[in-house]
């Protein structure tokens, strides 16, 4: 690993809600903003696994989606290759789009199913002109069809052809066909059965080793996490509170909530005592002035309620608590 190949500071991003019409008008009031991404700040080196970790809802696909620019970020940097990319409207983005990829959550959604899979992974290199003509595109296709463990007559089936595995392999191939930098990949296995998710883990850390692929890897499974990553960043109502390398925050976690999730996760680990939490996570749409996981924290002071911590450094990690 040689630097960084993506750095994120201060990104945000929110979703307003407007009213109805008439309430609107009664009441003089535009609607509800979801914080959605609050300040989120992390880098990813060149050819290692880095993984946002955190319960349903946290942001981390909001995150994601925002640094591959579906969504145009409201504050804060995306430096891509030495090129903050946040700003650059969609006819600039274009030379950026080959060189990150997405492989998306849903193959059932994220495939056009009145598209052969075979015109669906050319298309790419022939938009982008990454192919002198169509012979040379099809040659790449089948080439990608056999890394992923497909046949080349499958190319001309259509995505419903395919079982749900078979489906998540076709999303990778797309991913892959424009040779990007950088993949981002939205919990790419949580939709499939755990013996498939197994196939496509270990298909992904063998491409990863043969291709040198730099990955940010959005997961709320922690067997998963601790079995793909480098490095990770624990999520918490739009906010990472804890960030270091795997083996130190899967064996020395410093955050209370990075201990509640390690307690709630199934394992035959028993060093961290699994504490239910008590009270309700904070809505989105009216952030505490204080610790976005105080309501919920056993050890929480008063300090805790009134003051929003800064993520800084503790013994080679970044962690927002009051505490640590």
């Amino acid at each position: 690993m040689t630097g960084n190949i993506l750095e994120v500071d201060g990104l945000v991003q929110y979703f307003d809600q407007p009213k109805p019409f008439l309430e609107r008008l009664l009441t003089r009031s535009r609607g509800a903003r979801v914080h959605a991404v609050n300040g989120v700040t992390f880098d990813v080196r060149e050819g290692e696994v880095f993984s946002l970790v955190g319960e349903s809802g946290c942001g981390k696909s909001t995150t994601a989606r925002t640094v591959v620019r579906l969504l145009t970020p409201k504050g804060g940097r995306i430096v891509f290759e030495g090129r903050d990319i946040a700003d650059l409207d969609q006819k600039q983005l274009l030379p950026v789009r080959p060189r990150v990829q997405m492989i998306f959550q849903n193959p059932y959604a994220s495939l056009d199913p009145r598209q052969r899979v075979g015109d669906m992974i050319m298309e790419p290199l022939l938009f982008h002109g990454l192919v002198a003509n169509r012979k040379e595109a099809r040659e790449r296709m089948l080439a990608l069809l056999d890394t992923i463990g497909l046949h080349s007559e499958q190319a001309d089936r259509y995505p419903h052809q395919f079982s749900g595995g078979q489906r998540q392999r076709l999303g990778i191939a797309r991913a892959l066909a424009t040779s990007p930098r950088l993949v981002v990949a939205d919990e790419p296995v949580s939709a499939l059965d755990v013996s498939v998710q197994a196939q496509i883990l270990n298909l992904m850390m063998s491409l990863r080793e043969r291709l040198g692929l730099t990955c940010l890897f959005i997961a709320h499974d922690l067997s998963v996490v601790r079995h793909i990553s480098d490095r990770v960043a624990i999520m918490y109502l739009g906010f990472i509170v804890e960030q270091g390398e795997r083996d130190e925050i899967f064996d020395h976690p410093l955050h209370p909530y990075t201990e509640a999730l390690l307690a709630a996760a199934p394992s035959l680990d028993k060093r961290f005592v699994h504490v239910p939490l008590s009270g309700d996570v904070p809505s989105p749409m009216n952030l505490p002035e204080g610790c976005a996981f105080a309501s919920r924290c056993p050890r929480r002071a008063s300090r805790c309620l009134e003051e929003r911590p800064q993520i800084r450094e503790s013994g080679g990690r970044r962690v927002a608590c009051h505490l640590v």
